[in-house]
């Protein structure tokens, strides 16, 4: 059956071609398993709550006639401007146009969310660009630049929202623009296409805006609020569509509803919140999270850009998924908002789930797996400038920005044939990672443990699930130990000054120092395997248990070959086989040109001659804690003979993402 919908039809209809809906909720309340619903080009200022699930061979499938052609928004117009003060208006409108749910009364807040009660999940637009939060009138009036933004000049354009005779009265700084002559917007529905019932899967959304949604916080243990996605089902495919201006979240793959868990560290306190989120992970196996009830999604093609929390969040929901080819942009960039839950793509027990292909630049953070990175695999992704302009000034919250940030897992984390361009790689509070065949332009940052570290830190004490392979049921919990990493055939270039650099947090009186050092030297307090399995007097049939015990608490191997080190990029002490070049001016230039962009390099001036072996599975071996292999999610062994473009390496194998020394590429 195809039902179809028109937002101009002259008169509300049944559906039919001849007749059709108005309101695509109309056609959601009926669609069946198989059915098509094909949405005509318009504006829908309506939240879309598919009542029914799709089928794996019969899914429910909602399409925009006319690619982007139709817009799903959260907002309605906000008219009626009468000039208050120089560059700032007013209007103001009833409170029953927010029904139950008013954004102008509810603040952005939940765990993890370090800023405050200071930010409303509403939100002013003008011409589709959303506008600063003030905390009065007067900073309306004086219009000062917010330093933290990523557009200092932008955020003088602000506003502010107060409640007075049942009415929400805004003003609003809009520069010398006329508001009644611009299209002004306002956040009013908290969702855009969300089912609320959980179990509603096999839903294909392609080709539609979506946009403008007075979201929330969207923490990794409570409920995740999202503008579109497919809140804990399975098989959801979101395709060809943009995706922009969510107050917090654009997609969201997160977790089911649980009332006697949902915000408990936020308004109790009394358990840790890392506590919850092991209470997060076994309360799951009662909510239905298993692999064949949950995940398995396809995020593709997508223009995710300009949502203040994350391009793509999700927690455990997320898990068999693939994420692919999307361009996330913008993520961020306002910096209103605060917290350990910012990325363009951040994700929690990304189990099974690969992101490849996707080009992710100027957001607060690239691609960000926390809790149980186990088979997740990174891969073909183009990723710079995800670092503030000025990244010599702190990021709010403390935090500094990166292209990778894997936290606290215990792998096996694949990242392969990525080109990582920002000023700072990867930030590793984890274990378990393999980096094979990237282009590494940052430094690494915040690598805990050493071999001779005990179990103190705040890493050491996140005591973390991991995972019978391939499945959600849960194996057992360990501390971080920190290592059993493995760096295999990269190219290391010191593009960035290589001095530590000075961070001041929050507080003025606390600073803290940033590796800038590009390459593998950052590990040399890590052990190899050699070193690390002496510890244990395997061949001893009766070991001093006594005396092996505190070998249990020490940090885990590391193994590092065949990686290329230019422009004053360090190696790992240890490492046998390299190349190691400081004197050769190297040049990586990356360029949109007609809308591609093409990266010039002379690396392989430097590296073409150096040969490095075949990596594969075997070669990676297990990750420690589960015992997993590096391999694809299927079981299959994974063989690294093809390269970022998908070229086949052949029988002379260079390091780094191409298989063939090149000049110039178009690499997205």
């Amino acid at each position: 059956m195809k039902y179809y919908v028109n937002a101009n039809a002259p008169l509300a209809g049944n559906g039919t071609e001849a007749k059709p809906f108005r309101c695509i909720q109309e056609a959601a309340k009926i669609a069946k398993p198989g059915d098509e619903v094909l949405v005509a080009p318009g504006i829908y200022r309506e939240y879309v709550n598919p009542i029914n699930a799709g089928t794996e061979d019969a899914r429910i499938t909602y399409t925009s006639i006319e690619p982007l052609g139709a817009v799903i928004t959260g907002a309605e117009e906000l008219k009626g401007w009468t000039q208050y003060q120089g560059d700032v208006w007013t209007t103001s409108v009833d409170n029953s146009i927010f029904g139950s749910f008013n954004p102008y009364t509810t603040y952005v807040y939940g765990d993890w969310y370090f800023a405050g009660r200071t930010k409303h999940t509403g939100a002013v637009y003008l011409n589709d660009k959303m506008l600063y939060e003030a905390a009065s009138v007067q900073e309306v009036i004086d219009a000062e630049i917010y330093e933290c933004s990523w557009e200092p000049e932008a955020s003088r354009s602000k506003w502010f929202a107060e409640q007075k005779d049942g009415r929400t009265v805004f003003y609003a700084n809009f520069m010398s623009k006329n508001p009644n002559e611009e299209n002004v917007e306002m956040n009013v529905r908290e969702q855009c296409f969300v089912p609320e019932e959980t179990g509603i899967g096999y839903i294909t959304v392609h080709g539609f805006v979506i946009t403008k949604a007075a979201t929330n916080w969207a923490p990794p243990a409570a409920y995740q609020n999202c503008m579109v996605g497919p809140h804990w089902s399975k098989g959801w495919i979101i395709e060809d569509c943009e995706i922009s201006n969510s107050k917090c979240s654009g997609i969201g793959l997160g977790k089911y509803l649980d009332p006697d868990n949902n915000h408990y560290f936020t308004y109790k306190h009394v358990k840790s919140p890392t506590q919850m989120e092991r209470d997060a992970v076994c309360r799951g196996q009662y909510h239905g999270w298993v692999k064949e009830k949950v995940g398995s999604h396809i995020i593709r093609r997508n223009n995710i850009h300009h949502c203040e929390q994350g391009g793509i969040i999700g927690r455990m929901g997320c898990v068999f998924s693939i994420i692919e080819d999307n361009h996330i942009h913008h993520i961020n960039n306002m910096m209103e908002l605060g917290g350990a839950e910012i990325s363009g793509i951040k994700l929690h027990a990304a189990i099974d789930v690969i992101m490849r292909r996707n080009h992710i630049h100027h957001s607060t953070m690239g691609i960000w797996t926390d809790w149980e990175a186990q088979g997740t695999r990174i891969s073909q992704n183009l990723m710079h400038d995800n670092q503030k302009p000025d990244f010599a000034k702190p990021l709010k919250g403390g935090m500094m920005s990166q292209d990778i940030f894997v936290e606290v897992g215990h792998g096996p984390t694949l990242i392969d044939h990525n080109l990582l361009l920002s000023d700072v790689s990867l930030r590793m509070a984890t274990e378990g990672v393999a980096m094979v065949h990237n282009l590494i332009c940052g430094s690494f940052t915040s690598v805990g443990g050493g071999c001779d570290s005990t179990v103190e830190g705040v890493y050491r004490q996140r005591f973390t699930p991991y995972h019978i392979p391939h499945r959600t049921e849960v194996m057992g919990f360990m501390t971080i130990l920190h290592g059993d990493d493995r760096f295999y055939n990269n190219i290391f270039v010191q593009r960035w000054p290589a001095e530590d650099m000075v961070i001041r947090s929050d507080s003025e009186e606390k600073y803290f120092t940033e590796n800038r050092q590009v390459g593998t030297k950052i590990m040399d307090d890590y052990v190899t395997y050699d070193e690390w399995i002496s510890w244990f007097d395997m061949d001893n049939d009766t070991p001093d248990m006594k005396g092996i015990e505190p070998a249990h608490w020490r940090a885990l191997p590391v193994w590092v070959e065949g990686n290329a080190y230019l422009a004053g990029a360090a190696a790992y002490k240890n490492e046998k086989h390299n190349l190691i070049d400081t004197e050769g001016q190297i040049q990586i230039d990356l360029k949109e040109v007609d809308g591609r962009y093409v990266l010039s390099t002379n690396m392989y001036d430097f590296v073409k001659d150096f040969q490095v072996e075949l990596i594969t599975s075997d070669v990676l071996g297990k990750a420690f804690e589960p015992e997993q292999r590096f391999e694809n999610p299927d079981g299959s062994e994974i063989i690294f003979n093809t390269d970022y473009l998908g070229a086949h390496r052949g029988a002379e194998i260079i390091p780094g993402p191409f298989a063939a020394p090149v000049k110039e590429q178009i690499v997205y």
